[in-house]
């Protein structure tokens, strides 16, 4: 694949955002009393993570005529993301959040049918896709419906014919569609990108390797660029990620720190690498700052809300006290 640089024009991502309603409390649904309201999906998550980091970002999408929709645009607007939404009859999706012990987080989608899965080329516009300097896109949109995954195929090749950096974030979900089903779907995104970011288990899923012998995660990423991106990232939670980036291997640990709740934790680490893509920054860097992100993402409840600043992230890296004076 010719090697591809940003342009003007920003980082470009489009998809469903959704309404979040989390149980305050630890354990089963109904013996919640209390419960947050706020922003959760992928590509909105790292529409506002990489804006808070300094980015020109733009998020396309379907929203409904409804209080979460209005919810949603409020949000993307607050955080300086640029909107590029059509407001539609359907509901806009909703995801549940509840935690039945301290150990981790259930989520529980409400989508099917929603706006966010009639998704058409018309609703991003060919024009916003050739201006980009990166577009990004999840293996999440074309789980939604076959419309959806029409636009988000039509999207990848109008990036492509355009010269504008495609980035994909496998981002499987087995609660949207079923692993036979998606991994030729996925494989297909990913050989059409220059950056790819995968779990390790989502990278077997699209190398068809679930079965074969275990990879180390350079192997691994090795292995998704011999699909066609330059860049490959193999991003594994607490214990940090594995990249190659133009035939160079790098490392990084992940930053100790104490969980709060990890969901979007991995649409932070996106977005702080493609900031700091956008910003010029050397591949170094870049990883570094996705740590960090992906970091400082888990130790705040919510998708996006508490997401860093770059001066929070700056700090959060330095601080040698919990008490900031």
């Amino acid at each position: 694949m010719t090697a591809r640089r940003p342009h003007g024009g920003g980082l470009v991502t489009f998809g469903e955002s959704m309404g979040r309603v989390s149980a305050d409390q630890i354990g089963l649904l109904d013996t919640s009393r209390t419960f947050t309201v706020s922003v959760g999906g992928a590509e909105s998550n790292v529409a506002v993570a990489a804006a808070r980091l300094g980015a020109d970002v733009t998020w396309a999408g379907r929203l409904g005529r409804d209080a979460v929709g209005d919810l949603v645009e409020r949000r993307l607007k607050t955080e300086g993301v640029r909107r590029h939404i059509t407001r539609d009859d359907g509901f806009t999706g909703l995801m549940v959040c509840t935690r039945r012990t301290n150990a981790g987080v259930r989520v529980d989608y409400h989508r099917a049918t929603s706006a966010g899965s009639r998704l058409t080329p018309d609703d991003i516009g060919e024009d916003l896709i050739r201006q980009a300097a990166v577009l990004h896109v999840t293996g999440i949109t074309p789980a939604l419906g076959p419309t959806a995954r029409t636009t988000t195929t039509w999207a990848l090749r109008t990036a492509r014919t355009a010269g504008v950096t495609v980035s994909v974030d496998v981002n499987y979900r087995s609660k949207l569609w079923p692993a036979h089903e998606a991994a030729p779907v996925l494989r297909e995104l990913v050989s059409q990108a220059d950056i790819v970011f995968a779990g390790p288990e989502e990278a077997a899923l699209v190398l068809g390797t679930q079965d074969a012998r275990p990879r180390t995660p350079l192997e691994t990423a090795r292995a998704l660029t011999g699909l066609g991106p330059r860049t490959a990232i193999v991003k594994d939670g607490p214990r940090g990620c594995s990249a190659l980036i133009d035939g160079h291997p790098y490392v990084r640990p992940a930053v100790p720190v104490r969980t709060a709740d990890p969901v979007g934790a991995g649409d932070a680490f996106v977005a702080g690498y493609l900031a700091d893509l956008l910003a010029g920054r050397d591949a170094g860097e870049r990883l570094t700052t996705a740590t960090r992100t992906g970091a400082y993402a888990v130790t705040v409840p919510g998708d996006c809300e508490g997401l860093p600043f770059r001066h929070e992230l700056d700090a959060f890296t330095t601080a040698v006290e919990d008490v900031a004076r």
